[in-house]
C-alpha cells in the first residue's frame, strides 16, 4: 500500500512528531526517487527510495513497508532499508 509521506516518516521514527515530518517535507528537505517534493499529502510506497537532509547529515532510505501505526523504534526500523553511509546515519530524528 502507500502512505503519506509525513505520516510514513513519524511511523518509522525518523522524526518525534507528525507536524515536524510535515514541516520537513515542506521546506524542502526530503526527496522521493531523487524528485524534491513539497507536499506532506505525497504518497509513498515499498521501493521508494527517500534522500532525507536532518541536522546537517543525509539519510537515504528505501521504503520497505507503508506500516499500518506508530510502534515501538524496532518495528519501525523493519518498515525501511538504511542504504546511507555508516558516516551519514543519524541515529535520531530530527526534533
Amino acid at each position: 500500500g502507500t502512505q503519506r509521506i509525513d505520516k510514513w516518516l513519524w511511523f518509522a521514527r525518523i522524526v518525534k512528531t507528525r507536524s515536524l515530518a510535515a514541516a520537513l517535507v515542506s521546506r524542502g528537505k526530503v526527496r522521493v526517487n531523487r524528485q524534491k517534493i513539497a507536499k506532506p499529502s505525497h504518497l509513498v510506497g515499498p521501493g521508494d527510495v527517500l534522500t532525507i537532509a536532518l541536522r546537517g547529515g543525509v539519510r537515504v532510505l528505501r521504503l520497505i513497508d507503508a506500516g499500518s501505526r506508530r510502534g515501538p523504534g524496532a518495528q519501525a526500523r523493519q518498515l525501511y532499508d538504511d542504504l546511507s553511509a555508516p558516516d551519514q546515519a543519524a541515529p535520531g530524528g530530527e526534533g
